[in-house]
């Protein structure tokens, strides 16, 4: 049985980390609400970007010359995932569960005979898969977590991407993140961004004469050259906010959690503590009295 000295020094380390633990949560919680507000606000502007590339698409399908952010290289054979994580942990499964859908997906490509190509995003990630896949990655990005992402995080990895696709180093890339749903689930996503899957905005299913007819100035190549890019740097920023919320959003459920787990611990430990100290007091006075007794 733990000494009295040893009960209270383990009792004091507890409440020290229960206070940790309850500030990790305010704190989040205070940035969950900005995050969440961002990502919500770019899923409407990320769709309609969508919707109207995928509009683009059939109206431009069967020409030639199309880009191959749209349309691939037309082969299926090497495939690029960029998982997203964030750069710290205390956040529960939330790092974790890219990770396994990255892996059951790196598993299955190969199992098909695909060559796969790994772009980490965050710390976490980097770190895991270079662990067993560090020959699978090309590159990778880091400290990509804090209060405001800058768009230009997604424009420098909207680059590199555009950089390997159009080098035909890849013919199909697709994101694996987090899709914040709230702040105790979080759902993990795989998102196809080369060649773009028409099923995502629906036009798959819109007969021809329905689909909105475009007149291009200049002409297509131009605009959808414009389009392109920008439209892979703003599902890429989409998802990152996602992620961002996420994480947040896991890390307060995770040391509210903590927090509880704390206050329970501390409570048991009481107890025991009470009944070590009765006990001993019990036991000087049958001494004392059995001293008595014996003079």
């Amino acid at each position: 049985m733990a000494s009295l000295k040893e009960l209270r020094a383990r009792i004091g380390s507890i409440k020290s980390t229960r206070k940790i633990t309850s500030a990790m949560k305010m704190v989040a919680a205070a940035k969950l609400r900005r995050a969440q507000a961002s990502a919500e606000a770019a899923r409407p502007y990320a769709a309609a970007m969508r919707r109207m590339l995928g509009e683009l698409a059939v109206a431009v399908q069967g020409e030639g010359g199309v880009p191959r952010l749209l349309a691939g290289t037309g082969q299926d054979k090497v495939h690029l995932l960029v998982p997203l994580t964030s750069d710290r942990g205390l956040c529960g499964g939330f790092n974790s569960n890219v990770h396994r859908l990255t892996v059951q997906t790196i598993r299955r490509l190969q199992s098909e005979g695909k060559t796969v190509r790994l772009l980490p995003v965050g710390r976490r990630a980097m770190n895991f898969f270079s662990r067993d896949y560090a020959d699978l990655i090309v590159d990778h990005v880091s400290g990509v977590s804090g209060k405001e992402i800058p768009f230009s995080v997604a424009s420098d990895l909207g680059e590199k991407i555009n950089a390997l696709v159009e080098a035909g180093e890849v013919d199909v890339c697709a994101l694996v993140f987090n899709k914040f749903h709230n702040a105790m689930t979080q759902v993990p996503t795989s998102q196809q961004l080369v060649p773009m899957l028409m099923e995502e905005q629906g036009a798959g299913d819109v007969p021809a004469d329905n689909v909105a007819q475009y007149e291009f100035e200049p002409d297509e190549a131009t605009i959808l050259a414009m389009l392109l890019p920008r439209n892979l740097q703003v599902q890429i920023y989409a998802a990152l906010l996602e992620t961002a919320a996420g994480e947040n959003g896991a890390r307060m459920t995770a040391m509210d959690n903590a927090t509880r787990n704390a206050g329970r611990s501390i409570d048991s430990l009481t107890q025991v503590y009470n009944r070590t100290r009765q006990t001993n007091i019990t036991n000087e006075l049958i001494e004392i009295i059995s001293g008595a007794q014996a003079v």
